[in-house]
């Protein structure tokens, strides 16, 4: 269906809003995750398997919600699922029992999995029905939005009460997720996915090596940025003994470095190919994340100087990790004998599958030993990546699109064919 002009606009400025929504509300909780865990009683160890299980809620969705789109169209999914995420962010500061708030996570989970395969396949439904590449702009109002939810409540968390936050923030994101759904594509407007390929799918065991390489280089280059999520304010509060409003500063820098590198890998892909850019960015960041790491803990009896040192070498580190994704994504694009989308969400599995069990074993790492130790954990990663990243640019002769997807990318359906 032709949209005109104003429908564009209004269209357009919807998903801006909705993007933004989405990622003010996926970082809300997690500049207050000590308070969590001191709610909960738990250690290091069983917070990893906590949030490796809850994590795993995002997996189901793979499953259903592309039927769904299908069925009911992507706004009233969006919707409804908005209010689930609102509901459950809610609910996260209440359980003082361990398995209370992991069924609170896995529920979360699972409402930001289908709202993110929503929001995305209608993106990807706007920018056909336009003639114009928006992605990219749309994920980067989701990072602005995750920067913004960050800094504020790293700004308000000595002060506040963590469940009045927990309460406010979910209120102010339905309240934008629920105006923006009313000027989203309608069901006429939208197209409800894409033809099906006629051809034969190819097993998921059966995915070629080149996939595997893939897989594993896309998890050891998002791995050090969720190890950063997870475990950044509890090194700062017990590391460098910061307050828990310093304590999220670190994370607040290093996501908008990233948000700076996001933004410029389209400049720098007209010189370089992608996967040239992640792996000096892999070399730079990797001794970035380790001095941070080291040298802060090395001078955390000064708690200014130390948080200083993070900070920076937080910022070089945001700006190195940046294009992994997109360039692991990328090459996605060139795998033989399937499409793009195949490739992706068969990539995407093995990566939440893996980082489940990752989350669970650096929480033990944590609690056997001690953070500082643990942490060479995502720097092996990190070195990793940027190793597979070289061969990738070796691999690749020729690049004929290169696409800076963030880790929202839309994925509509998990193909996992006998």
């Amino acid at each position: 269906m032709k949209l005109s002009q104003e429908r564009i606009k209004s269209a357009q400025f919807a998903l801006m809003v909705t993007f933004f929504a989405q990622g003010v509300a996926g970082l809300s909780w997690l500049p207050r995750i000590p308070e969590f865990i001191a709610n909960l009683g738990v250690s290091k160890e069983s917070w990893g398997i906590i949030i490796a299980i809850g994590g795993a809620g995002s997996l189901l969705p793979l499953i259903f919600t592309n039927g769904l789109i299908i069925k009911y169209g992507t706004t009233p999914i969006i919707r409804i699922s908005s209010v689930g995420i609102a509901v459950f962010l809610l609910a996260l500061p209440y359980p003082n029992q361990w398995w209370l708030f992991l069924l609170a996570h896995f529920m979360m989970s699972m409402a930001f999995s289908v709202f993110n395969i929503a929001i995305n396949s209608q993106a990807v439904m706007f920018q056909k029905s336009i003639g114009k590449v928006m992605i990219g702009s749309f994920h980067g109002a989701w990072s602005i939005g995750a920067a913004t939810s960050a800094a504020v409540t790293s700004a308000i968390a000595s002060f506040t009460p963590l469940k009045v936050q927990m309460a406010v923030i979910p209120l102010l994101c339905i309240g934008l997720f629920l105006w923006s759904a009313t000027k989203l594509l309608t069901n006429e407007e939208d197209t409800h996915g894409e033809k099906k390929s006629s051809g034969k799918p190819v097993s998921l065991f059966k995915s070629s090596k080149y996939l595997w390489v893939l897989s594993i280089g896309l998890f050891a280059g998002m791995w050090p940025e969720l190890v950063i999520m997870d475990w950044s304010s509890v090194y700062g509060k017990e590391i460098l003994h910061l307050d828990a409003s310093r304590a999220a500063w670190p994370y607040t820098i290093f996501v908008l470095a990233m948000i700076v590198g996001r933004f410029s890998i389209v400049k720098l892909t007209e010189k370089y190919q992608v996967n040239r850019i992640s792996m000096v960015g892999g070399i730079f960041g990797t001794i970035a994340y380790t001095l941070a790491f080291f040298l802060s803990s090395w001078l955390s009896a000064d708690q200014n100087l130390s948080l200083l040192v993070i900070c920076f070498f937080y910022a070089i580190a945001g700006y190195g990790i940046s294009s992994m994704v997109p360039s692991f994504y990328s090459a996605a694009g060139h795998v033989k004998g399937l499409s793009t989308s195949a490739a992706l969400s068969r990539m995407f599995l093995f990566n939440t599958l893996v980082a489940i069990v990752a989350r669970m074993f650096m929480g033990g790492l944590i609690d056997q030993y001690n953070m500082p130790l643990a942490l060479l954990f995502p720097i092996a990663t990190f070195v990793i990546a940027t190793v597979i990243s070289a061969l990738v640019a070796n691999r690749q002769n020729r690049i004929d699109q290169v696409l800076g997807y963030a880790p929202t990318s839309p994925i509509t359906a998990l193909d996992v064919a006998d």
